[in-house]
């Protein structure tokens, strides 16, 4: 005899709005209306003959029997997204949706995309830069490119790349500046990102120069505006490599002076442990590290390039 299982459209709608504590924010997630969530959460609750959810005026809280069931129910999606990812010869076909930081997705991965989809057409991509954390798989998201000083404990890290760190700015202001490495950071206003761990400061530590009055200069709140402020002469940035790399191939910014430091952090592909064997998935990997390979040997080319024009 057959199982007897609930409507399983049921406990997938059941499953996410436990997660997200909202009928609303599953909606979105599953791209479905609240009302769809609703609905088919009250048929499963009808199903089961008990309630899963107390609906007050602050929104939705699980009963102690819904708490009980959404863990396991959540157990029990996770053993069959594992299993379909194992499934022996699946083609590489359908959707992968990557989680990104938004100025990596805007400055590096983007641009490289067409050459991703012209290698693997049946792939589709969807890229989301919206800073909420996400659980992978079960938020609908397959890959994560996350900044990290070291891999977490949670899910797979493959280390991509370490950050690397130099001042930049437009040709114009680098013209103005001649060779006066001392000088410079005095002269031209330093622009700052308020939101990251690592700017001015550990720079001038790493690169051995003391610094001007770091409570000078133009902050701004995320490393794009900071690179774009650069672009338009307003002052110097702190670059960070791979990110400037095409700005710096195509001459919207220039090296400042000074030398190229290492930086804490890293870019890490992160997934679910069962994710990395979906065959969208290595071949996004792969061709990921091809990229970044292919970039670090261009980039070394012209930084020589660079040095012999000197």
């Amino acid at each position: 005899m057959s199982p007897r299982l609930p409507p399983l459209n049921g406990l997938r709608l059941f499953e996410a709005a436990a997660r997200q504590g909202s009928f609303k924010r599953s909606a979105e997630e599953l791209h479905v209306t609240p009302s769809a969530v609703s609905h088919a959460v009250q048929a499963l609750e009808e199903w089961l003959g008990t309630e899963l959810f107390h609906r007050g005026a602050r929104g939705l809280t699980l009963t102690p029997a819904g708490s009980q069931f959404a863990a396991s129910v959540g157990e029990a999606l996770a053993l069959i997204a594992a299993a379909t990812e194992r499934l022996p010869g699946r083609r590489a076909t359908g959707m992968l949706s990557v989680s990104s930081a938004p100025t990596f997705a805007t400055r590096w991965l983007l641009p490289r995309l067409p050459r991703f989809a012209e290698q693997y057409p049946d792939i589709q991509v969807s890229i989301d830069t919206s800073l909420r954390h996400v659980e992978l798989p079960l938020d609908g998201i397959d890959l994560a490119i996350r900044m990290a000083r070291e891999a977490k404990p949670n899910g797979t890290w493959i280390r991509l790349i370490a950050e690397s760190l130099v001042p930049v700015c437009s040709p114009s202001v680098r013209a103005r500046l001649g060779d006066r490495l001392l000088e410079i950071f005095s002269d031209v206003p330093l622009i700052h990102v308020t939101s990251v761990s690592e700017n001015w400061a550990e720079w001038f530590r790493g690169a051995g120069i003391d610094p001007p009055d770091l409570k000078r200069g133009l902050r701004v709140d995320t490393i794009q505006m900071s690179l774009e402020a650069a672009a338009q002469g307003l002052g110097i940035a702190l670059g960070r490599k791979p990110l400037i790399d095409d700005a710096l191939a195509q001459g919207d910014l220039v090296e400042a002076g000074g030398p190229v430091v290492p930086g804490a952090m890293s870019y890490w592909l992160v997934g679910a442990e069962s994710t990395f064997e979906r065959p969208e998935i290595k071949l996004f990997r792969s061709w990921l590290l091809s990229e970044l390979d292919s970039q670090g040997a261009a980039s070394s080319a012209a930084a020589v390039q660079r040095r012999a024009d000197r």
